[in-house]
């Protein structure tokens, strides 16, 4: 019972039980008629006879309920700031009071219909007025013995508290109930809240662990990201640097270019045509030596298997120094073969590169025959062909490069006549060399 609910001998008026009660607290007048509810009986002449009192259908105030009930209700329902900030509209200054003080005071000013308490039915009310819109469809006491029950499993108590006090359903013995409930809640509260407590400074050293961790864990973020950003810097300077030497390459290329195409003019020399031609005069020159070299390189190999074999039928010293005085002979393709006589002959060739037409007139001129050359039909005619097949004695086809009409026309002429002809599949110099070794 907090001290406010004691008596105060000073300021209460206390009055025999035979004389009516005119200035007793209202709190006890409340009582008194709650104590009249819970008994609905009436006294009529000499006998007793029972009869119900009708039942109201209003809402009690809070300056209504009584005095016991005013504790729990104003420390369930209402905050002690809610409490303190309508203390002090009424007052019209900020209170001075503690928080005890203060709950003690405005319970002392709800026995009576006071301006705070006033203040606090309506607060309450506006507070709880979705809850108080909800129980209207309660019409008994059981109804709301049930939705008491109901509530103190949830967690709006403070809602259904107000509203089943309040409620015109509610009777002094369910009023008792409510008192023993919210009783055994406050201390079950007051076990919670320690226990949360200290729940809560496990947790605040777990996060203040965290806390601590999350900490190293971003500045090494930070650095890794410090390091990445300078990383980064260096890379694009580093491209920034390799665009410019580009830049100068490209140009530097550039104005080479536009000084050796200044100085081609006024230098003279041979055309482009020429050089070009005189190059590849020296790849197939270069081709037909590296054939030569490999010739010889191949005649040298048989050589040293004669003497391999001669060393193995084990001849006599004399014979084995002849023979290693003697110089090895080297096989030319002409001597396997068999020399081709092309003096006097027309030689007739068929395709091939335009540049490598000297090359081919120079090799077959230089063997003493006439050179005879027709593009394959790129440019020549088909009659001019013609003419060439009659005119020629030997014909080397190469196909490469040659069109189909042609190649046929050729085939099909020396078939006809009886011509030789050899048909060389790359064009080259040295393609055509092997075509007149094996013609």
């Amino acid at each position: 019972m907090c001290a406010s609910e004691r008596p105060n001998p000073g300021s209460l008026l206390w009055t025999s039980p035979d004389e009516p009660n005119k200035t007793a607290d209202p709190a006890q007048a409340v009582a008194g008629r709650l104590v009249r509810r819970a008994s609905p009986t009436v006294s009529s002449g000499a006998c007793d006879i029972e009869q119900p009192l009708p039942q109201s259908s209003r809402r009690r105030r809070l300056w209504e309920l009584p005095r016991p009930v005013f504790c729990p209700v104003l420390g369930t329902c209402m905050s002690i700031e809610q409490l303190r900030r309508l203390a002090e509209k009424v007052l019209g200054r900020r209170a001075q009071a503690d928080d005890y003080e203060l709950h003690c005071s405005a319970i002392n000013e709800c026995a009576q219909r006071s301006e705070l308490a006033e203040r606090l039915q309506r607060e309450l009310d506006s507070r709880h007025d979705q809850a108080i819109r909800q129980a209207r469809s309660l019409r008994s006491t059981g109804e709301l013995a049930a939705y008491w029950r109901e509530a103190t499993r949830g967690c709006e108590v403070g809602a259904a508290l107000w509203v089943t006090l309040t409620h015109p359903c509610c009777d002094a013995v369910l009023e008792e109930q409510v008192q023993r409930d919210i009783h055994m809640l406050q201390h079950q509260t007051g076990t919670g809240v320690r226990i949360d407590a200290r729940r809560m400074q496990a947790l605040a050293a777990e996060n203040a662990v965290l806390t601590r961790e999350l900490a190293a864990v971003q500045a090494r973020v930070t650095r890794q990201m410090a390091d990445k950003a300078l990383q980064i810097e260096h890379q694009q300077a580093e491209l920034v640097r390799l665009r410019a030497q580009l830049v100068a390459r490209d140009t530097l290329i550039a104005c080479l270019r536009e000084d050796v195409a200044s100085a081609v003019p006024a230098t003279p020399g041979p055309t482009p045509a020429s050089v070009t031609a005189d190059r590849l005069d020296l790849a197939y020159r270069l081709e037909w030596q590296q054939q030569q070299v490999r010739t010889l390189t191949q005649a040298l190999e048989r050589s040293e298997r004669q003497v391999r074999r001669l060393q193995a039928r084990q001849p006599e010293p004399g014979q084995v120094l002849a023979a290693a005085e003697e110089p090895p002979e080297v096989v030319s393709p002409e001597d396997e073969g068999g020399a081709l006589d092309l003096q006097d002959k027309a030689v007739l060739c068929v395709g091939g590169r335009t540049a490598s037409v000297p090359v081919y007139r120079r090799e077959i001129e230089t063997r003493g025959a006439r050179f005879l050359h027709h593009d394959g039909g790129e440019e020549d005619s088909a009659a001019r062909l013609d003419a060439h097949l009659e005119a020629a004695d030997l014909v080397i086809c190469q196909t490469g490069c040659i069109s189909h009409g042609a190649y046929w026309r050729v085939k099909d002429h020396c078939k006809r006549t009886g011509k030789r002809c050899v048909f060389v599949e790359r064009p080259s110099a040295s393609g055509l060399l092997r075509g007149l070794e094996s013609a």
